[in-house]
């Protein structure tokens, strides 16, 4: 094996946490508001069946193929050439993903506070950074997730109750004024988010207490939802009908806090909770990326492609997206139906084929016998 590291399912959960959300604090109050307007607090929640149900797939595949990752039971589910074919489409769209990752981040970081900076160095400075703690492997990884978790948390939840007199109930109304519809086509456009849930295939083989990854997997997945809705909702309820021209929602947000004249402009909290937040997502998409590579080529070790992918990455990143805009655009048209194609519909197509290989096994012995 590779990896020899272990982690616990806590720790597991404590990176899953922040690598689903640390995009989506910023960006899912916007989008989900485009399509379902005051209701946009609800849309979270119709996307927790998806959330369970991605914890299942990879959960059965991992009890199917124990020790193995999407890259490589791909290959014992569908033969040697379906399984690599497969295999070397999703580390594309591995390293497709971790670019847009970097360049939101890029793009996030420039258009709030380093303006003059060039685009190159925010994005290289972030691989550089990730790349010592994805050489670190897994066990490093999950430490630093344990370390950050407090400071990607906590800040949340403070912000929210500062916000608490700048909040007016009356922005909620109607609740479902148009019906259900709204509010789950809203659901749609941040199903992709959840469907990042797929990366948990490259943590399980590593835990030290397998039997608790159920337990932890649907715990992290509430605390997503609830963290989605609490955001969404704080966002409405200060904002009101303007929350979807907003670029940036709970950045705008927190510039209403103003405690005592004294405790304002605290933007610089959601900087910190976002860069804490992408420095987890990415090490950990990057470090996925860089092992099943590893697998893929059948190589001995990992750490040797490290900071060639990182390198990779950053041109990638630059090439991924010309601006901002179309990047948006891309999530709430192709992203939205690309994506979910790939995290959600083939891991559960290979559940069904692995599912049925299994039962034609069991049979076949039963079979011959007869004969």
């Amino acid at each position: 094996m590779i990896e020899k590291g272990k982690i616990s399912a806590f720790q597991m959960g404590a990176m899953i946490y922040p690598s689903i959300l640390a995009t989506g604090i910023v960006t899912v109050p916007s989008i989900t508001a485009t399509y379902a307007k005051q209701d946009l607090w609800i849309s979270p929640i119709w996307n927790c069946p998806i959330g369970l149900l991605m914890v299942f797939v990879v959960l059965q595949l991992h009890k199917l193929y124990p020790g193995e990752n999407i890259i490589q039971y791909s290959v014992s589910i569908m033969g040697r050439f379906g399984g690599k074919t497969l295999g070397i489409f999703y580390l594309f769209f591995f390293l497709h993903n971790n670019s847009l990752i970097l360049r939101e981040y890029a793009e996030f970081i420039i258009t709030t506070g380093l303006f003059k900076t060039p685009i190159i160095v925010v994005i290289a400075g972030m691989v550089l950074v990730c790349a010592f703690a994805v050489r670190g492997g897994v066990e490093v990884l999950a430490r630093a997730a344990l370390v950050f978790l407090p400071l990607f948390t906590i800040p949340l939840l403070m912000v929210s109750l500062m916000l608490l007199p700048d909040m007016e109930p009356r922005n909620i109304l109607p609740i479902m004024g148009n019906g259900f519809l709204p509010s789950l086509k809203g659901a749609f456009f941040i199903v992709a988010w959840f469907g990042d849930l797929l990366y948990l295939s490259f943590l399980l083989p590593f835990l030290s207490d397998r039997e608790k990854v159920g337990k932890w997997g649907t715990i992290s997945v509430m605390a997503i939802i609830l963290t989605m809705v609490v955001t969404n909702l704080a966002s409405v309820l200060v904002l009101g009908g303007v929350t979807q021209q907003e670029l940036y929602p709970v950045m705008n947000i927190v510039r209403y806090i103003s405690l005592a004249d004294f405790f304002e402009h605290v933007e610089a909290i959601i900087m910190a909770v976002w860069i804490v937040g992408v420095f987890v997502k990415f090490s950990f998409f990057y470090y996925a990326l860089v092992l099943g590579t590893a697998q893929w080529l059948d190589l001995s070790d990992y750490k040797s492609i490290v900071l060639p992918l990182g390198f990779l990455q950053v041109i990638c990143s630059i090439w991924v997206t010309p601006n901002l805009q179309y990047m948006g655009h891309y999530f709430s048209t192709t992203g939205a139906f690309y994506v979910p194609l790939i995290e959600i519909m083939i891991p559960l197509f290979l559940l069904f084929a692995a599912l049925i290989r299994k039962k034609y096994k069991e049979k076949s012995p039963k079979s011959s016998n007869v004969r």
